[in-house]
């Protein structure tokens, strides 16, 4: 069976894809869902109790079935700084962080992302 071009592409990209913490995941204007005892871990490592936490660094999302973390003004995660280009809980950041690009991306974010850029990943 023959695949199209942009089928190899892709799945030669995402085998091959390595993260070059270039923040464009992290820019993507949209809700962060935190999944259950990632708000405790987040809290923990930022040295917060879990109220203060999630009072200041939290929303409750539209469909009221999860927290979110909030948004800066310009749509980026709260927790991300463009000077270094860095997450400030990164080791601890949540799943939905974690799994991007491989269960979730958005349109047209290989041209954005520097990692799917890279020619190494090609």
């Amino acid at each position: 069976m023959r695949y199209p071009v942009f089928f190899i592409y892709a799945e030669t990209l995402m085998k091959n894809f390595k993260c070059k913490r270039c923040g464009t995941c992290c820019k993507w204007s949209g809700y962060v869902r935190l999944l259950d005892g990632e708000a405790e871990v987040i809290a923990k490592f930022l040295g917060l109790e879990l109220h203060f936490f999630t009072s200041k660094y939290t929303i409750v999302t539209g469909d009221r079935r999860n927290l979110s973390l909030i948004e800066k003004e310009d749509g980026s995660c709260i927790f991300f700084s463009d000077d270094p280009g860095m997450c400030a809980i990164n080791p601890v950041k949540p799943k939905q962080c974690r799994d991007f690009p491989y269960h979730w991306n958005f349109d047209n974010w290989q041209e954005e992302c520097e990692g799917a850029k890279s020619s190494e990943n090609l």
